[in-house]
């Protein structure tokens, strides 16, 4: 199937949403993705011409929503210059990193850089459908100025009191913004004080391939089992 660009606009330093039109019958989970090709692109390297991008919206949204860290790649520099109308490819939507229907479990998110992508429609969905899942997102970044959708995730919390957003950031000496929230990185001492009255907890975990290994390294540590940890590595192309 075929989609157009109708928007971009920044979120974050460095990282860029794009708004895509929804084709006709298309429906999405949150946390599924779709695959995205560039059609006769003015340019290409040996990566190619598709990316898989989390969907970022809420499923019930007239429109389909991506963003991405922009990196100097011939896709990237393409997708960002595209002009608006501009037809592409999409394929889709894959991916298992779904809510489970049950609600009697805790589900905690933990979230790197651009890997918030996935979960952001879950919370939305889950505000806007009064869910009674018990979500906790971690969220990690370096500074205030990178994290893609910060304040509106904040925000969140005083639309669902069924939500918490825990934000932890690790460069702060080098933001220009001030934070009153942790700093340094999600330990394993965070999450054992956020998560004291969690019931069965169910991870996710998505961002760099070096964040996830840590943070499921942190969880095992701190007794989790792999088979209640779920991951999505966002690599850096």
């Amino acid at each position: 199937m075929t989609t157009r660009l109708l928007d971009r606009f920044p979120v974050a330093e460095g990282t860029m949403a794009f708004r895509l039109e929804k084709p006709a019958g298309f429906t999405f989970k949150p946390g599924q993705n779709v695959d995205l090709t560039l059609l006769d692109p003015p340019e290409t390297d040996a990566e190619g011409n598709v990316r898989t991008f989390s969907l970022a919206c809420d499923p019930a949204e007239d429109t389909l929503l991506v963003a991405t860290r922009l990196r100097n790649t011939a896709f990237k520099r393409v997708f960002q210059a595209l002009p608006l109308g501009s037809v592409l490819s999409l394929d889709g939507p894959h991916g298992d990193l779904t809510l489970p229907h049950s609600s009697n479990r805790t589900i905690v998110l933990l979230a790197g850089g651009i890997g918030i992508t996935p979960f952001r429609p879950m919370v939305l969905q889950a505000a806007r459908e009064k869910m009674p899942h018990r979500i906790v997102l971690f969220y990690g970044n370096r500074r205030p100025e990178d994290a893609a959708f910060l304040d509106e995730l904040l925000a969140a919390q005083r639309d669902n009191p069924r939500f918490t957003c825990i934000a932890v950031m690790s460069e702060m000496e080098k933001s220009a913004r001030p934070w009153t929230g942790p700093r340094g990185l999600i330990t394993a001492a965070l999450l054992q004080q956020h998560l004291r009255d969690a019931f069965q907890p169910l991870y996710f975990l998505a961002g760099p391939p070096a964040m996830v290994a840590a943070l499921r390294a942190t969880l095992n540590s701190s007794g989790a089992d792999d088979d209640d940890i779920r991951t999505e590595e966002f690599a850096g192309y």
